[in-house]
């Protein structure tokens, strides 16, 4: 390795793309090609750095195994960067495999680390766990140990583990000072700063107060029956029921959770769940078989008793009923939610995240454009969605899975 390629490298180890592009900007052999992709990567310029790794591979040759298993690596980051999911991740693993064969324990774990990742953004939690742990941590350089405290973190923080979260930010902050790259402290700490925000509202006799990650986690430790509006469920301990495809079902159960310990008259009911002001004799007579639905469906943690009025909502233990809803209105909210991470989304990676069609994540964003709420750049395959950053609270219940099914 030649001097200035030797200073590049240590340049963007440093987090400092442009004293590495001054090094090598000229060059056009296929490891200044390889580091020049980083540091395009590094300023934001993904396509033109996907472009100028893959030249890189291809000049090292079958001769280079392991710079091209490099390459494979760097070409998988800025993939994820660019929230394209399109490519297949056999050959991610096959490049770390190589990587570890070779003795490079550094770039293989961060391959590993970059599936862990990918998985999060797509909402597999419980795989994304699973790869965490084949991720050994000891005598990872800074930077990479940050980054796999930041990974540990997120998957704790979406199963609502907050204790673990804490632990695992706090390793990832003093592992990102040890880095001494400012983007990635000052990720760490924005991270931190989200387990005091608030992650949702509470409901109950007309009145709202918003929750910490950590106080929800309590009601749930304590057996409240939760109905939650972030993800369109009831759940109580680890019984967890799904009503994300109902969404009749859920508007009845958080009507009637809202009213706990009370009833809820029939026409209110009609009115929240058909969106009817006017209900008749066709309109009762289709609640109660919605409401002998959403009894059946819900049979494990609670039971729906009829009263001289209406309905009302008994949990199977007599404890707390609490309603969390959203920190922001809106049926797009876990949309937004993955928007404002700061990357350039396109439509079927938000789909693909979102386990929804592509076309119903064009109607949302439709509606959200028009509302000022997105914006977007580009046309056809090119084009990408972008939303501002949300402050004040954090989204992480809005995430894709952040409540597991149980």
């Amino acid at each position: 390795m030649d001097s200035l390629i030797a200073a590049s490298a240590r340049a963007l180890a440093a987090g400092d793309p442009l004293g590495a592009l001054k090094r090598i900007a000229l060059r056009d052999d296929p490891p200044a090609l390889a580091l020049r992709g980083i540091a395009m990567a590094q300023l934001g310029e993904h396509p033109r750095a996907r472009e100028l790794l893959r030249r890189a591979a291809r000049g090292f040759g079958d001769r280079g195994v392991l710079a091209r298993a490099r390459c494979v690596v760097a070409e998988a980051e800025v993939a994820l960067a660019m929230r394209d999911f399109g490519s297949s991740p056999r050959a991610l693993a096959a490049a770390a495999a190589t990587l570890e064969a070779r003795a490079d324990r550094a770039n293989a774990m961060h391959a590993r680390l970059i599936a862990v990742r990918r998985l999060l953004l797509l909402g597999r939690i419980e795989d994304a766990d699973a790869a965490l742990v084949c991720v050994d941590t000891r005598g990872l350089p800074p930077a990479l140990a940050a980054v796999a405290g930041l990974a540990a973190a997120e998957i704790a923080l979406r199963t609502l583990r907050t204790a673990p979260a804490r632990a695992a930010l706090d390793r990832a902050y003093e592992a990102a000072e040890r880095a001494r790259i400012p983007a990635l402290l000052a990720e760490a700490a924005e991270a931190r700063t989200a387990l005091e925000r608030p992650a949702a509202r509470h409901i109950h006799g007309g009145h709202e107060r918003p929750l910490r990650l950590d106080e929800i986690e309590a009601r749930l430790a304590a057996g409240a029956l939760v109905v939650d509006a972030c993800h369109r469920g009831l759940r109580t301990g680890d019984a967890w029921c799904p009503l994300a495809r109902r969404p009749v079902l859920f508007a009845l159960a958080r009507a009637l959770a809202e009213g706990w310990p009370g009833d809820v008259e029939r026409d209110g009911l009609i009115m929240r769940a058909f969106r009817s002001r006017h209900p008749d004799e066709t309109h009762r007579a289709r609640l109660r078989v919605e409401i002998g639905r959403l009894r059946r469906l819900i049979a494990p943690l609670a039971t729906i008793e009829a009263t001289a009025r209406g309905f009302a909502l008994v949990p199977r233990v007599r404890r707390e009923v609490v309603v969390l809803v959203p920190p922001i209105d809106g049926e797009q909210a876990s949309l937004q939610a993955l928007l404002t991470d700061g990357a350039a989304w396109s439509t079927s990676a938000l789909a693909l995240a979102l386990g929804a069609s592509q076309r119903t994540v064009q109607r949302a964003l439709a509606e959200l454009e028009a509302a000022g709420r997105v914006r977007s750049f580009g046309r056809a395959r090119a084009q990408r969605w972008l939303a501002p950053p949300l402050t004040g609270f954090t989204t992480i219940l809005l995430l894709p899975t952040a409540l597991p099914p149980g």
